[in-house]
């Protein structure tokens, strides 16, 4: 016996009707043959047939009553049960596919017919197997993934906690030296105030990184707070200056078109300072480094629409291949270093403030990028020039 052919349970109390199965089904499966539905029912718990071709004509129990005993068992309710009767009438059929049988085949049988029959029933028993082992090894996989993302997160999360340690060091040493500024010269002092700068750059960007977690999940819950965009971007410009100072680049801040010539201007708008300032520092740096040299990198801020607008702009032009991923996760070109996330973080920042951000970019205009954040009411923004 071929223990590789599917296995077939027949059901009948009429050794002529068995006869006739086994000369028909016998050459390619193995059968097994039961005469009452008690038997049907031990045979089918132990042999865990591949299909049954079930009589309903039978004493003492028969065959709905052994295919409801089938369906209720949760071992034997997936095996595919095949009525083989001369019950021929419709409410017949009814019964026995409400009872779960999948197929009804009246007597007397056509041999072709029956083959081909149950070869459908289990090339799809089989195909819904594989569909269920692939099911459960992609759950398995993606559970098994579940486990790897919250594993990395509790490992960030320690090794953010655990950097903060030594970085208190770094800043509040430098704070507390810097408090004796006789003791040092200014030169000193002017390192210690770049010391405590950075220390301060890489705990906001440890937060940070925690905080664009949440973001992508959208768990991340927003408490603006009225701010001058403009002081933040004027600081920018300050720690990007060797950038400039080496490709030679001017600057120009405009708000509503006028240029910001000196310190009492002013525009507020509504957000968080910590991811405002993040977004503004990727995009600005990014636009110096694209601009080419001597030329000036423009920033236009203004109001429309009950929302406050900022737009960067450079000369220089975003390689083709990436302008329709600009936004996108780990997108970089032509950089020699960059993780790719500076202009991704930009949006989900934006976007986490209900805003957007947009790309705008060609030979002949140079590069704008677009930043949008709307406003509750239009009392929400300040501008004083």
């Amino acid at each position: 016996m071929d223990d590789n052919k599917q296995l077939i349970l027949i059901v009948d109390d009429e050794p002529t009707n068995l006869e006739l199965m086994m000369q028909i089904l016998g050459n390619n499966y193995r059968l097994a043959f039961a005469t009452n539905g008690a038997e049907a029912l031990k045979a089918t718990e132990k042999l865990e047939p591949d299909i049954i071709l079930l009589d309903i004509m039978m004493p003492e129990m028969d065959g709905y009553e052994v295919c409801r005993h089938l369906k209720t068992n949760e071992k034997t309710q997936s095996i595919p049960v095949i009525f083989v009767t001369a019950k021929g009438e419709t409410d017949d059929e009814i019964r026995g596919l409400e009872l779960g049988a999948i197929d009804y085949i009246t007597k007397p049988v056509s041999p072709p017919i029956v083959k081909a029959r149950i070869k459908n029933h289990l090339a799809l028993k089989s195909a819904l197997e594989e569909i269920e082992r692939k099911n459960n090894m992609l759950e398995k996989q993606n559970n098994e993934l579940i486990e790897a993302s919250q594993l990395r997160e509790d490992v960030e999360q320690i090794t953010r906690h655990d950097l903060k340690t030594p970085l208190n060091a770094v800043i509040s040493f430098p704070r507390i030296m810097l408090a004796k500024p006789d003791s040092f010269s200014q030169s000193d002092l002017e390192y210690l105030e770049i010391i405590e700068d950075a220390g301060l750059q890489i705990l906001n960007m440890i937060n940070l990184s925690l905080d664009l977690f949440k973001m992508e999940r959208g768990r991340y819950i927003l408490q603006p707070d009225k701010m001058d965009i403009l002081r933040i971007i004027e600081r920018i410009m300050i720690e990007n200056r060797q950038i400039m100072e080496l490709k030679k680049l001017s600057q120009i801040i405009r708000i509503n078109g006028n240029p910001v010539n000196d310190k009492t201007a002013l525009f507020y708008i509504q957000g968080e300072e910590l991811l405002c300032y993040s977004m503004m520092a990727n995009l600005i740096k990014n636009a110096l480094e694209r601009s080419p040299k001597k030329e000036i990198v423009g920033i236009d801020l203004f109001e429309e629409n009950n929302a406050a607008v900022i737009c960067i702009h450079n000369t220089g032009c975003v390689p083709e291949n990436i302008r329709s991923r600009f936004f996108d996760k780990y997108i970089t070109s032509g950089k020699t270093s960059g993780s790719g996330l500076g202009t991704y973080s930009a949006r989900l920042i934006a976007e986490t403030h209900g805003g957007s951000i947009h790309l705008d970019t060609s030979d002949e205009k140079g590069t704008t990028v677009r930043i949008r954040i709307p406003l509750e009411s239009s009392d929400e923004v300040e501008l004083m020039i």
